[in-house]
């Protein structure tokens, strides 16, 4: 199932406005680069500079619109910067604890299916304990109440962060199970695009931290979940389609760098 002639010109249209709003509210920081400038001119400087702000909010700014326009109409509740809750028991605290210094230590491997029902099994025990977690990039319900809660990393993402994003993953599962006890619930990390594309994502430099089959999805993986079979290249020619049809735009933007 690809996406429809609606989805995918609604795609276009936020990337089309992403753009010109970034266009109209850049301002380079003032940076004084003689070499650099000499050599390859202040048009490909801006444009350098411009690509990396552009990086820095990527996924606010036009992935999780996107991901949004690929799930209208098909869960009962999707929103982008959610919070899954501001409680946690005691007893989801310690339990967390435990499994993070069990995979830490490698006295344990990453089984998701098995963490949520431990912590399924202590999430009212104990004292209340007020948080402030990490906000849900997307947050999704479907109608038969089941959950997927999706953190948007980097395509590079530092070795040294994966134990980050594992208690995150488990704080989420904690504070949806704190309110709905019985709930379904799925919390993921999606990786939009495979940087190493045609090789293989290198998924083994987190296996010891995050449950492979369970907790990651790496661009098609990612995209044809949300979307249906087909998204992630469908999604592909949208991008491309607007470079195209804003290239002119895009090049007399960095033009004036140059007057």
């Amino acid at each position: 199932m690809s996406l429809s002639f609606n989805q995918k010109t609604e795609i276009q249209d936020v990337l089309k406005k992403s753009l010109r709003n970034k266009f109209q509210n850049y301002n380079p920081e003032p940076a004084a680069m003689p070499f650099h400038t000499r050599l390859l001119g202040k048009d490909r400087l801006a444009l350098f500079s411009f690509i990396h702000s552009l990086n820095t909010n990527f996924g606010t700014s036009i992935f999780e619109p996107v991901a949004l326009v690929l799930v209208k109409n098909k869960y009962q509740i999707a929103k982008a910067q959610a919070i899954a809750g501001d409680s946690i028991s005691e007893g989801a605290q310690f339990e967390i604890q435990k499994i993070m210094d069990s995979l830490m230590t490698a006295e344990a491997t990453p089984n998701k299916p098995r963490e949520i029902e431990i912590i399924r099994k202590v999430c009212q025990k104990g004292k209340v304990r007020k948080v402030k977690l990490t906000k849900v990039d997307i947050f999704l319900r479907n109608k038969e109440g089941e959950f997927f809660l999706f953190d948007l990393k980097s395509a590079k993402p530092n070795v040294g962060e994966f134990k980050g994003f594992k208690r995150t993953l488990l704080e989420w599962t904690a504070a949806i199970l704190y309110s709905e006890p019985k709930a379904k619930i799925n919390t993921i990390v999606a990786i939009p695009y495979n940087p190493y594309d045609p090789k293989p994502y290198m998924r083994w430099t987190m296996r010891g931290m995050l449950d492979l089959n369970n907790e990651l999805k790496v661009a098609e993986e990612f995209w044809d979940f949300l979307g249906g079979k087909g998204s992630y290249s469908d999604l592909l020619d949208c991008f491309e389609k607007v470079g195209i049809e804003l290239r002119l735009e895009i090049d007399e933007y960095f033009r004036k760098f140059n007057r």
